[in-house]
Formats: structure tokens, sequence, C-alpha cells
């Protein structure tokens, strides 16, 4: 946490996690706020959890949530009537700070309590920079609509929204083709996580901290790092407008932030996940509290979920049932603990030719297949999940059951700045052609990674085969040239059957089986040791050294003119 002073009374910073209280207690603090939405970020802590350790400091603690980008007036309402009756000092947090200074210094020009240069002096101290608020805090004549912020003084060949596999792999392969291309790329966080290496903390193969690097060591060298929210984005002038109301201008855009995760889709996981036996791999800090509860169970009932699609690795909720499967089995347990797998869907697999390997593991552990069902509530202190299940002719019912750990795979959605855009789809996601991943309306915009809309599996391998084909297709545009590059919906997803052994599942859009090696050398519809070999030793290095530096290992991209 780097807290950041404004004034005696008030500070803000970035997300804070639970150990960050104690030392806030210690440095005086009375009230904390929380104005970041649970789920933004794949290692954010759940407010609940600073809650809960707040009051056992005698901190007063509020949530009030406001998305990246959106104060409304009502938001700086709401903020001033909490904050004039807080307890003073009071510190806020969000994903970065901004919002939380952006709601403090509009509500004390609101109230009066301070002339608008001096507040925003204050704020700009302390590194937050709100100059651009100033139309909105100036009011304009009558009948005079106020000025919109000053554009943005540099316009780039190239800006990226995202820094995550997809947006730093793109930003790569571009300048592995154009050197002197302008390039920006737009994300507020300090870390970068390799994801799919959580499946593997979970199983007790990993250490988290292995999957995990500072974004500043990530950044290819000649790209300019803007390390700010996105607000929004205003096409038809080129712009994308960060939190605190600046601008950025482009030439071309490539939106990659990822989804987001919604632990609030369920009700009652908040409040108990990451104690009374329930975790989940897809947060960074609770994929080794997985592990444990793994080591620990030696009788009961183990329940894992999986929500309705689309989720990013659609396989990581099995995985993580076959890890833990595995343990239990090699460690004489299975006779005394009952695997149960919850899918929301109707099948184990998408694609049929990798179920039977499948169901031979599901045999061996012994798991209970739960089809149809969706997890909807849940309570950890009573240790009981509910599930509503649906049948053939569309029928619901909620079934209720007993566990002693539940492994949960939250449901998951676009980011709201992008589901709230014109970019988006009416599902939320980036509007894309499935081939070309150019956006459907605006042909200066393309986009890659979770958030798009097309019909693939949401994987780092699928980000990994996109990006080459999305920085062939700008430079394309860029030349002026015909030819582009088809995508042709290539994912990966390694299913982890049992440690030393992994059904390497390859296909692209429609189901099709996309092998990247031949049968004899490695036969992806079978578990064998070659895959597990290949997810544990050779795609991390692939990962950090190849992919992210726009070595096109496998996956260079065919250029063909267009009709």
């Amino acid at each position: 946490m780097e807290k950041k002073i404004i004034n005696k009374e008030f500070s803000a910073s970035g997300q804070i996690v639970a150990d960050d209280v104690a030392e806030l207690a210690s440095q005086g603090i009375k009230s904390i706020v929380c104005n970041r939405p649970d789920g933004e970020g794949s290692d954010q802590a759940n407010f609940i959890e600073i809650e809960e350790v707040a009051k056992q400091h005698d901190i007063a603690f509020h949530y009030l949530p406001v998305v990246s980008g959106k104060i409304t007036d009502q938001d700086v309402n709401d903020f001033a009537a909490l904050y004039a009756n807080l307890p003073k000092p009071v510190h806020a947090y969000c994903r970065s700070g901004m919002r939380s200074t952006t709601l403090w210094a509009l509500s004390r020009i609101q109230e009066g309590h301070g002339a608008q240069e001096d507040v925003f002096a204050a704020a700009k101290n302390a590194g937050f920079d709100l100059s651009a608020l100033a139309a909105r805090t100036t009011a304009a004549p009558a009948g005079v609509e106020a000025q919109k912020p000053s554009s943005a003084k540099t316009t780039w060949d190239v800006l990226i929204v995202g820094a995550g596999a997809a947006g730093i792999s793109v930003a790569s392969s571009l300048l592995s083709r154009e050197q002197n291309l302008s390039v920006a790329v737009i994300d507020p966080s300090d870390a970068h996580y390799y994801q799919p290496g959580w499946t593997l903390v979970g199983g007790g193969v990993f250490k988290a901290e292995q999957t995990k690097r500072s974004a500043a060591s990530l950044i290819p060298s000649g790209v300019k790092w803007i390390k700010a929210a996105v607000a929004g984005f205003e096409p038809e002038r080129n712009v994308v407008v960060l939190e605190g109301c600046e601008e950025v201008s482009y030439k071309r855009l490539i939106v990659a932030p990822g989804l987001m995760l919604n632990w609030h889709g369920i009700e009652g996981l908040v409040e108990t996940l990451g104690k009374n036996g329930v975790t989940s791999n897809y947060r960074y800090d609770l994929a080794p509290y997985t592990w444990e509860l793994v080591q620990n169970l030696n009788q009961g009932r183990a329940l894992f979920t999986q929500p309705p699609m689309p989720i990013k690795c659609a396989g990581a909720p099995q995985k993580a049932m076959y890890l833990s499967g595995d343990y239990w089995y090699k460690n004489d347990r299975l006779r005394d603990i009952d695997i149960e797998f919850y899918n929301a869907g109707g099948a184990l697999f998408g694609v049929k030719e990798y179920v039977p390997a499948l169901m031979n593991y599901i045999d061996r552990y012994k798991v209970d297949l739960k089809f149809t069902h969706n997890l909807v509530r849940i309570n950890g202190e009573e240790k009981t999940a509910w599930f509503e299940k649906s049948d053939t002719e569309g029928n619901k019912e909620i079934v209720e059951t007993q566990f002693d750990m539940i492994h949960v795979c939250p449901p998951q959605k676009a980011p709201l700045f992008i589901s709230s855009s014109v970019l988006a789809d009416k599902g939320g996601w980036v509007d894309v052609d499935q081939n070309t991943l150019r956006h459907k309306n605006y042909d200066n915009i393309w986009s890659l990674g979770d958030v798009m809309n097309a019909p693939n599996a949401k994987t780092a391998a699928a980000a990994r085969a996109q990006a080459p084909i999305v920085a062939a297709n700008v430079v394309a545009d860029i030349n002026k040239s015909s030819a582009v590059a088809h995508y042709n919906g290539y994912g990966s997803c390694p299913l982890t059957v049992e440690r030393g052994k992994v059904v390497l599942a390859e296909f692209g859009y429609g189901g099709k089986l996309l092998p990247s090696f031949p049968p004899w050398l490695l036969d992806g519809t079978k578990p064998t040791r070659a895959a597990w070999f290949l997810k544990e030793k050779l795609l991390p290095p692939i990962y950090w050294e190849a992919m992210l530096k726009g070595k096109e290992w496998m996956v260079k991209p065919k250029m063909k003119q267009e009709a």
C-alpha cells in the first residue's frame, strides 16, 4: 500500500489488503472508505475481508463503490454526506487512489470547504492531477455547455488498453514489425500475473510468487506506460477518457483489458471467501488456500463448481477437482471423501474428443457429476451451498447440499467501462469480426483476449495466437495493405488430470481440433507426461520470455489478400 496524504484529515491509496489495516490503525486512521467495486482485479480483496479486520481495530468502514471514470453527481453527494459524519482522519482506497481523491475533491468544492485551486493543489502535491476536472467544477453561463477537457497533447499511432497477457503481447508483436510506431499502453496495475499457473498453485506444484512479476519489468522497451484507469471511449473523436477526465488520443486503438470476476453474483460468497473451507483458484491470494484445504481434508464432501459461460479458462474448475482428487487418491483418502462437480452446463467438456479421457478420471476419483446445477448461494459458517437446477423443459428448482470444502469458480463479465461503452455488443463484450478481430463498427479499433466476443475459449493460449493476428492487421492497415490475417479460434486448455499427466485440449472455432504436435509425439486426446512437462516446465518460460516479448513461435500469422 502506498498511502498518499492529501491533508491531515484525508489520505488515499490503491487497493489495500487485510494486513494494511493494522498499519493504518497505528497511524491513527479512524475511518476507511472503499470506493472500488469488488471484482475489478484478480488480486483484489473483497471489501468484506477488509471490513472485518477494520472492526477488530475499531476503525469505521464504509463501502461506497464507484465505477471507474463514471463518477456521478449522486456519487459526489453520497461521499460528501458520508465524509461529513465519519471520524477523522479518513483513508479511502480504490484501484489507484484516483477515484477516492476525485470524490473527496469534488465534494469539498461542492460543499464550499475550499477553493478549487487549493483543493486541486492539495491533490496534486499527493500525486493526483485533477486538472482535467476543471470543466466539471466550473459552472458555465446559462445556455452555454461546459467545455470538454482539453485534448491530449500526443496522438499515439497505436494505443492499447490493458497490460495483461493480451495487451503486452500485442504491443511487442507490433514493435517487432514496425519499430518506429509510437505505442502507449494504459493500465493502472503494478503487478502482472501468469494466471494459468494458479491451477498449479492450488495443486501444490507452484508457489504463488512464481506467477507474479512487476508490470514495469514487462512493458516493452519503446512503449509508453500510462499508469491510469480507463473511464470510457469516444471513438468518433479517436479518444480514450481516463479517470480524472484526462483524454488520450490515438490513430488506432487495441482493446484488451480482460474480464471481471463477479464475486457478488453468488449470494453470500464474498462473506465467506477464503475461510470456512471456501476457496477459488481464480484469485491470486486464494490459490494457496485451495492447496491448504486439500492437504487437510481427510473425510467429508468436496464440491467443485462451474458457472455459465463465458468464463476464462473453462477447464480451470475441473482442473482443481482433478488435482485435488489425485492427491486424495494417492493418499488413500477417497474412501472417506465424496467429490461432486456442479456444472451449470450440460457437458463435462465442450469438445467431445477429449471427454473419454476425462471420464476415466471422473471414474478414478469417483466424482458425482451434477450437470445444469448453477451455484446461487452459499453460507460458509453453516457449510451449505444452494444450486439452481434446470431440467430439459426449462423448469428450475433450488437444491441444497452440505460441504466440507468447496472450490468456487465465480461468474464473469466484461469490465463495466467496456460493457457500458459504444464498443460493446448486447452482452457487454467488445464487438469484433471473429476472423480479423477488427471492430464491426469502428475500422481503427481492434480487440483481443478475454474481453471480445469472438466464440473462442478465453485462455492465455488464445491470446498468444490472437496477438500476432491483431498486430499484423494493424500494421497492414497502417501501410494501406489489403492483406489480412485470420484468427481460426485457436485455444488450448491443458487439463491437469493428475499430478504428472495432462490432457492437452487444443481446438478452434466449432470445436475443430487444432493440435500443435503430431499424434506420435503428443496425442492431446490422451493423458500424457509430455503434456505435463509442457504445462509445468515449458509454458511458463514461453509466456514470460517469448509471448510477452513478441516472439511468435508456432503462431506467426499468414497474410492473405482480401477479395
